[in-house]
């Protein structure tokens, strides 16, 4: 069992309240306009964005040049934003399936942010290549905090007051276009809020596991109700719960504060799905329904 200052477990808990609250809220959109594929291939451009960030900081410092910024926070932000443009007119113009194309950056991003980790000097690849892969958060900074903040706000403050057309977005695109609704605009919101969340949740959960707390929660709210307010709400409890669980689960046991809350918010997913009101509808709809 590891024991924490006062001072620092408030901030480890802060941490996790905020990333846990912004990532499953945007969670919900992503699940619910199938866009996981998208947010997977985000999430990996961070980490190449991030090792990149990495690779030149530390390059930087051994030359005696700090530039007294989080450059891959930086780095991986832009990565994130650079993607989200790149998806639509990628697809566009070369006429292939947005699949393909995302099957192309994602295994892109990864491979660029492997190499970019290979060239990093020796004396911070145990520190620093963990911290972006698998998540630090002892290394999380008020600035951090700050960002996840903000971000938690802006994601409250559209959602509330662009709730109609997100909610139409959500129900039919087509419908939402012939409304009058820019399904093209508030899609891109939507990645580039998904983007900011995945960049400033890095240094907690890492790279490779980030997504998971953005789809987990959702998924979870998902099986118990059709009401989209109720959805939003519950997914905000669980991704906040699992962030905390994971925590706790971490500093009891001593093991990667990462892992353990991705753990637990597969565990609490498989306990949904058993437990599922809308499951269990689901099929004892198929056994009465005759067969064709």
């Amino acid at each position: 069992m590891i024991f924490l200052s006062l001072g620092l477990m408030l901030k480890l808990l802060l941490a996790g309240i905020l990333s846990g609250f912004a990532s499953s809220i945007i969670g919900v959109f992503v699940v619910r306009l199938k866009m996981t594929s998208i947010g997977y291939c985000m999430a990996h451009a961070a980490f190449a964005g991030a090792a990149l960030g990495l690779l030149i900081d530390a390059n930087l410092k051994l030359i005696s040049i700090d530039l007294g910024i989080n450059l891959p926070l930086i780095t991986a932000f832009i990565f994130t934003i650079i993607t989200a443009i790149l998806l639509g007119p990628l697809s566009e113009k070369t006429r292939l399936d947005v699949n393909v194309i995302l099957g192309f950056l994602f295994s892109l991003m990864l491979a660029l942010g492997f190499i970019f980790l290979n060239f990093l000097p020796s004396g911070v690849i145990s520190s620093a290549a963990v911290s972006v892969l698998w998540g630090s958060i002892f290394g999380v900074t008020y600035v951090d905090l700050v960002f996840l903040g903000i971000t938690s706000a802006i994601i409250v403050i559209i959602l509330i007051f662009f709730y109609k057309e997100f909610l139409a977005i959500m129900f039919n695109k087509k419908m939402a276009l012939a409304a009058g609704i820019n399904v093209s605009l508030f899609t891109f919101i939507l990645l580039l809020l998904n983007g900011v969340v995945v960049t400033f949740s890095i240094n907690i959960i890492g790279a490779l596991l980030v997504y998971a707390l953005i789809v987990n929660p959702a998924s979870t709210a998902l099986q118990f109700f059709y009401d989209m307010k109720k959805i939003f709400v519950l997914s905000a409890i669980i991704g906040i719960s699992d962030s905390l669980g994971g925590i706790f689960l971490s500093l009891f046991l001593d093991l990667p504060v990462g892992s353990s809350i991705i753990i637990i918010s597969c565990v609490v997913f498989i306990v949904a799905v058993i437990l599922s009101p809308k499951r269990k509808w689901k099929i004892k709809k198929e056994k009465l329904s005759p067969l064709p």
